[in-house]
């Protein structure tokens, strides 16, 4: 049997399917799993033992600047091959018209269970996923309901095989994320940073783009004595984290590569909550804010009153908060 998923973006979406591919090895050993996915992500898919063809679409980039040629030969390879199932993880219309095209019987989510209902109208077998799950845990039904198998009762296997542990401790600040409302002051990440070095732990900064590099710059300025590290790529981003001991984190698809590897680590909620889209896996502490009008999931902070840092809400999760779970880690009870 191969089945083609659709999934397409972003990385924590991505990565966060990655169970459930394991789950249906595990339960099919024979079957072919090929990935249509973002080409910004492709290299998560088949970091996967269990992704045999990982097919990069570039429908971000195309937005911008439109390539037909380039779209065309998407299509013929998406029509090259028969795939006994054509799965949409993602429960969009923009998915599920990309899974259109690919030649298999199209299987999604039901209107009720889909992000975006109008997407069930494509499918042709809709099934039926609770939304009050956390979106590991839907997607893995999603599968055992699809191909047909029970559902495993195993915890979570990202199929990720974690890097070897640094021989001196190494603190890792994944400061970035793509809302403003989700960035920890970076104030704050200075002093988190300063508190590692008085501890004898090694802080370390990454940054992928110029205005993340220009944010750890002001941070380790705070800081004197913090590494920053370029990680453009993935594939510099998984060696960045897999040579850390522990990560503090926004809410950010680094954070779930950092809970995918099985670095321990804190990840700070204020404008969203953990319960449906937080890390998951071991050793993964969510600090959650503790504020008025939190969490509002909007992308900037829409708090107009008083107020120390902005987003106004993560003045609940100062960094004594965070380095009190740092401890914990250190002393071996996450």
């Amino acid at each position: 049997m191969r089945v083609l998923v659709v999934k397409t973006s972003s990385l924590g979406d991505v990565l966060q399917t990655l169970p459930a591919v394991s789950d249906a090895k595990r339960e099919n050993p024979g079957l072919v799993i090929d990935w249509l996915v973002e080409e910004a992500f492709a290299p998560a898919p088949g970091w996967h033992p269990g992704v045999t063809d990982v097919i990069p679409l570039a429908l971000r980039r195309w937005r911008r600047h439109p390539n037909l040629r380039e779209f065309l030969g998407l299509v013929r390879r998406l029509r090259a091959r028969r795939y006994d199932l054509v799965l949409d993880a993602q429960g969009l219309f923009k998915s599920a018209a990309m899974a259109m095209i690919a030649r298999g019987s199209v299987v999604g989510l039901d209107a009720k269970s889909a992000r975006e209902p109008a997407a069930s109208l494509i499918y042709g077998r809709r099934i039926s996923v609770p939304r009050d799950m956390h979106a590991v845990d839907r997607l893995r039904r999603l599968f055992a309901e699809a191909i047909g198998y029970a559902l495993p009762g195993s915890a979570p296997d990202y199929g990720l095989a974690p890097g070897p542990r640094p021989a001196t401790p190494r603190l890792l600040l994944l400061h970035g994320a793509t809302w403003e409302s989700k960035r920890w002051p970076e104030t704050y990440w200075s002093e988190l940073a300063r508190r590692a070095i008085a501890a004898g732990i090694e802080p370390m900064l990454r940054w992928h783009d110029p205005a993340e590099h220009a944010s750890a710059q002001r941070i380790a300025a705070g800081a004197p004595g913090t590494r920053i590290l370029p990680a453009p790529n993935l594939q510099a981003l998984r060696k960045v984290i897999a040579g850390a001991s522990m990560v503090a984190a926004n809410d950010s698809g680094p954070a779930h590569l950092a809970a995918a590897l099985g670095v321990p680590s804190i990840t700070v909620y204020g404008s969203t909550r953990p319960a449906h889209n937080g890390t998951l896996g071991a050793n993964q502490i969510h600090l959650a804010a503790e504020f008025p009008c939190s969490p509002c999931r909007s992308r900037a902070c829409l708090y107009r009153g008083p107020s120390a840092v902005q987003p106004a809400c993560y003045g609940t999760i100062p960094p004594a908060r965070v380095w009190q779970e740092i401890e914990r880690i250190i002393a071996g009870r996450p």
